[in-house]
């Protein structure tokens, strides 16, 4: 492998080690000797020695020019700052001598900077690289740390525009385009799939750069004749971008700007890597170069160039994949250690128990959903890595219920499917929007476009309302039954309304102790409601766009919100302000849920990636990519491993998180998958969709096949198994109603909702 094709090219490869990664080795570039690579022949050390020589040169001066401007403007503690993170304190002298300065900037007797005005110093800036070919000079050996690179800092609007302000001839653009794409398609099939992730950035860039820099003609027959040329789950992407025909139109942009601040990542193994980078040295084709360099980052990879199936399976979200340094953190994806909770028995089983040894058979179910969890699971996070709330009287009362329950709970298979009961909101003439069941079933719930919220009891029991306050002061408080009596049974219905919010409510989720219900709305608050007296308790204000969808933690007391703002926000219930604000999305958050464990929070956004947060430092610890559209549901499966994706493509995806890899591919709904969810014990994968159909999935069957070895964590190699119709154990139509929400109960009977589209 030869670091460098010749020694006639002088800049580039130095810019190239500044953007490349950690893989590529190479030598350091402030060092006069040049570092050898320990895969490189030495002759390839030899020819690069006179461009890394030049390089350094224009380092300095460029450094050397940046500190006299600072001197001139009196910033002198920013002089100093930069100096001494340059190592040039002993370099330069005072302002008043040219000495050291002068030698090292002028090379061959150039004007001192001194001379000349800011302007003047500018324009040396820009033509460093001229100034570094001609010079003569030795550069001193000194350490040069990157200082004043744009990498990822995210500018202002003018920063970021202006970098497409020094640019080419336009008639060459299509060109150099087509160049490339003729090389492309000229190379070995292998290395052609890799290769052609560059095309859609590239084409992007250079259209953005004739349109900044007023080519509106020659832009629009650029985009005219390449866009056809780009993959197809790129075409939304595309359609926004054909909008764009004038200056005026990219400032305040913000899919142009996502698009500009954060670099395009593509994942080439090395040879592909090695094959573009000596085409575009030999051609001296310096403009696509700049792109590469400025707007892509590229992840390389030993090994095997990866096939278009592959790609395919990973490509698609709004900043190409997920670095694979994103998913290396570990991931505490256990279940934590239940309380051990005595559990008395039926009353049933204490009458039927005539034999000595019946009891015995009984203790088993002393602790049904506590025994899994008896020894501590090596994959969760410690007991108080975050605060939970201690559990309340009420809270082991509804787990003991829990788990006589899950005693009587249907084991479901391929062999055992689930019954499924479909609740079909009739006449919903305001427009539904959102739907929840409490964890036992026994309430529903339904957000409105209308802005209200509404909430059912399912079962014969009613709901009621607590008495007035005169009333009240009449109950004895220290009777036995006094939670009982301060109930209004004159209110009772079966049926409440809430109103509260200003806009229509787009996310509903009812607390696990079934005392409290979360709304978010278009009017940018989370509301939070009680459900004993049925009125708004807290308005929640944080976000500065519609609340896009919230959810309570498995745990109660914390809960979720994301929305038209790009971040998420983890709340507390007593504090009005939020704990955690996770930011990295590029476009609106869709929908969030929490880990079983409460210590992540998955969201799940129009930018077509899937982020995993730490709960505890706010950290984004995993970004999944391969979704084609925005992402509207997510669930993770019971035991924590898994996470399951549903998004307007039409798939269901299926994620590893201790990987962080994509296993699985669910294919058969034909519009957007709307809601998910696994069943209790995870055998089974539901997926409701706006086709008004759902589908069931043998989700034991999808994670027993993967075999994930070291191999495929470290290079991303997956491939994804054809088996969706193996997969698929059965697909059931509604008459005419969109699937908005799905809910296993406590014994495994599966829950649909949704509104009558007639």
């Amino acid at each position: 492998m030869a670091a460098v094709q010749d020694g006639s090219i002088e800049p580039e490869p130095e810019n190239e080690i500044k953007t490349e990664t950690s893989n590529e080795v190479l030598g350091n570039p402030g060092d006069a000797s040049g570092g050898v690579p320990p895969t490189a022949p030495v002759a390839a050390v030899a020819t690069e020695k006179p461009a890394a020589a030049a390089t350094d040169s224009t380092e300095r001066q460029t450094l050397l020019a940046v500190l006299q401007f600072l001197k001139k403007s009196k910033l002198f503690e920013s002089e100093e700052i930069l100096r001494r993170e340059a190592g040039l304190l002993n370099e330069i002298g005072d302002s008043q001598g040219s000495g050291a300065g002068g030698a090292a900037l002028g090379g061959g007797g150039g004007a001192e900077p001194e001379s000349g005005d800011a302007s003047s110093l500018l324009s040396r800036v820009a033509g460093a690289v001229a100034t570094a070919q001609s010079a003569n000079a030795t550069p001193a050996p000194a350490k040069v740390t990157p200082v004043v690179t744009g990498g990822d800092d995210q500018p202002d609007v003018n920063v970021v525009l202006a970098a497409y302000s020094q640019q080419g001839d336009p008639v060459l653009y299509p060109v150099y385009y087509s160049g490339l794409k003729r090389f492309i398609d000229s190379v070995l099939d292998c290395h052609r799939a890799e290769l052609s992730q560059v095309f859609y950035p590239l084409f992007v860039h250079m259209y953005l750069e004739l349109v900044y820099n007023q080519y509106e003609k020659e832009a629009k027959a650029f985009f005219d004749k390449f866009h056809g040329d780009q993959e197809c789950y790129y075409k939304d992407d595309l359609r926004i971008l054909s909008g764009l025909t004038k200056k005026e139109h990219m400032k305040g942009n913000e899919t142009l700007l996502d698009f500009r601040t954060s670099k395009f990542v593509l994942r080439i193994s090395r040879d592909s890597y090695q094959l573009l980078k000596r085409h575009l040295q030999e051609r001296q084709n310096n403009q696509i170069w700049n792109i590469i360099q400025e707007h892509l980052y590229i992840d390389i990879f030993d090994g095997m160039p990866r096939s278009k199936g592959q790609i395919d399976s990973m490509s698609g979200s709004l900043a190409g994949e997920a670095k694979r340094e994103a998913n290396k953190a570990k991931v505490f994806y256990g279940l934590l250690k239940e309380p051990e909770i005595e559990v008395p028995l039926d009353d049933e089983d204490e009458e039927a128990e005539n034999e000595e040894g019946k009891p015995k058979k009984k203790k088993p179910k002393k602790d049904s959903t506590g025994s899994k969890s008896k020894k501590q699971d090596p994959n969760a996070p410690q007991q108080s890595r975050i605060p939970l709330p201690e559990l309340k009287d009420s809270d082991k009362l509804d787990k003991i219920m829990n788990m006589k329950e899950a005693t009587k709970r249907v084991r479901l298979g391929p062999e055992s499917l689930p019954s499924i009961c479909f609740y079909t909101f009739l006449n919903a003439y305001q427009g539904l929007t959102a739907v929840d069941f409490t964890d036992d079933s026994s309430l529903v719930a339904g957000g409105f476009a209308d802005s209200t919220v509404r909430v059912w009891s399912v079962t014969p029991k009613k709901l009621r309302g607590v008495k007035t306050a005169g009333d009240l002061s009449l109950i004895d408080k220290d009777s036995d039954d006094v939670l009982e009596r301060i109930m209004d049974e004159k209110t009772a219905s079966e049926s409440k309304n809430l109103y509260g919010h200003s806009g229509p409510v787009y996310g509903i989720s009812f607390s696990p102790d079934r005392n409290y219900l979360l709304s978010c709305s278009e009017d940018a608050t989370v509301r939070l409601w009680s459900l004993q007296t049925f009125t708004c308790l807290v308005g929640y204000k944080g976000h500065n766009y519609p609340v896009w969808d919230t959810q309570f933690s498995p745990y109660g007391y914390y809960f979720i919100s994301g929305g038209h703002d790009r971040v998420a926000r983890l709340w507390a219930t007593d504090h009005y302000q939020p704990l955690r604000i996770f930011s990295g999305h590029l476009a609106d958050i869709t929908c969030t849920r929490f880990h079983p464990n409460s210590n992540y929070v998955a969201t799940g956004s129009a930018d077509r990636t899937i982020r995993l947060w730490d709960v505890l430092n706010g950290n984004c610890v995993r970004i999944f990519t391969g979704h084609k559209g925005p992402i509207h549901c997510l669930a993770f499966s019971p035991n924590g491993k898994f996470l399951a994706s549903g998004a307007t493509d039409g798939r269901v995806l299926l994620w590893d998180i201790g990987h962080g890899l994509m296993i699985g591919e669910l294919k058969g709904h034909t519009d957007t998958v709307y809601a998910l969810k696994f069943s209790r014990d995870g055998e089974i994968l539901a997926s409701g969709s706006m086709d008004n159909t759902v589908r069931l999935w043998d989700a034991t069957k999808a994670f027993d096949d993967i075999e994930t070895d070291d191999f495929t964590a470290a290079t991303g190699h997956i491939t994804l198994p054809e088996n969706s119709q193996e997969l698929l154990l059965g697909s059931y139509m509604t008459k005419s109603t969109p699937v908005i929400h799905l809910h296993f109960t406590r014994r495994n009977l599966l829950l649909g909702a949704g509104a009558y589209n007639p």
